[in-house]
């Protein structure tokens, strides 16, 4: 069975005003529900570790749901949540894929985060799984492989899309567009034809999902990917 490394925020707000953001739970909680029940291992790590704050959009009633409500309430994952390892801490070897998670706070402590960036770059080099769900893409942005091209280029891939973030009432809020930002690095970006509906993209060993919405495909995506 295999051992998934996943990487949550620790960014609890926004810089550009106090608007709480942080984990998009459900972007979490259906790739845990889905690799345990299909006997695999999953371990949470973040930039600084420790806690990981919850996006309280990502709670409200008409959004939480069943699986993540289950995992909300559910002391042992609550507490995984609270002490999650930090980056520098993690070895990629150990691990046989990588996950990130999004939430808006991702923007802010994934892209820049050399240890994420390093991570990220031994998974794919050494023929791991990547993948990644919404706005944690932004932690595939400015990683580069050892040949100093950037990963994402020529890549097929998702996230967040600009009309999603303008949905979202957050466009001028968030410190960058990302769907701009993953096509000026050469990736071939892709999205749904209706904003907040489900889209995955499976690029060899780079699976990723664009929106909360989609992250129960991706989940089904990485398990199946698993099984080959």
């Amino acid at each position: 069975m295999a051992h998934l490394l996943a990487i949550v925020t620790n960014q609890e707000t926004y810089q550009t005003r106090p608007i709480k953001t942080g984990l998009w739970l459900s972007e979490l909680t259906h790739l845990y529900s889905h690799a345990k029940q299909h006997g695999h291992q999953v371990s949470i790590a973040s930039p600084k570790g420790g806690q990981t704050p919850l996006d309280p959009e990502s709670l409200k009633p008409f959004l939480l749901d069943k699986v993540s409500k289950t995992l909300l309430n559910d002391a042992d994952f609550m507490q995984l949540l609270a002490t999650t390892r930090p980056l520098d801490a993690i070895q990629a070897a150990d691990f046989d894929g990588i996950y990130l998670t999004g939430g808006h706070g991702t923007m802010f402590d994934f892209p820049d985060n050399a240890d994420l960036q390093k991570l990220i770059a031994e998974f794919y080099e050494s023929g791991k799984l990547v993948s990644a769900v919404c706005h944690g893409v932004g932690g595939l942005l400015n990683v580069k492989l050892s040949d100093g091209t950037f990963l994402v280029k020529n890549k097929t891939l998702t996230g967040c899309s600009w009309t999603e973030e303008i949905v979202a009432l957050r466009k001028n809020d968030v410190p960058f567009d990302l769907e701009d930002q993953l096509k000026q690095r050469g990736a071939e970006y892709q999205k749904s034809w209706l904003p907040l509906a489900p889209k995955v993209c499976v690029d060899g060993q780079l699976l990723t999902g664009q929106n909360p919405f989609s992250s129960k495909a991706l989940a089904e995506a990485v398990m199946a990917y698993l099984a080959k």
